[in-house]
């Protein structure tokens, strides 16, 4: 099982990118498969509660080599840490 843990930004369809950390891990692909892959993104300080509406919504996740996933967003959740978007991939993992 992979994993990654880093400054990323995740950046929605109007343009508009919001800075924080990604904790990505994939699961062993299926025989023949693409690996499937989640994890949770924080927004850094400063960049509010992230995305607004953002539950069910589709996204690019950019890493801080330049490479690029699609996630969507499967749940919000707010807390002492501030807000955490949990993330489920799409297609190959960025990492």
């Amino acid at each position: 099982m992979a994993t990654f843990r880093s400054a990323s930004t995740l950046l929605s369809a109007d343009g508009t990118r919001t800075p924080g950390t990604a904790a990505l891990f994939s699961e062993p692909a299926r025989k023949g498969g693409v690996p499937p892959w989640a994890g949770d993104f924080r927004p850094a300080n400063g960049s509010g509660n992230g995305p607004k509406n953002a539950v069910g919504k589709t996204f690019t996740l950019e890493l801080p080599d330049g490479s690029t996933g699609k996630v969507v967003v499967q749940s919000l959740k707010s807390g002492k840490g501030g807000v955490t978007l949990a993330l489920m991939g799409e297609d190959a993992p960025p990492f």
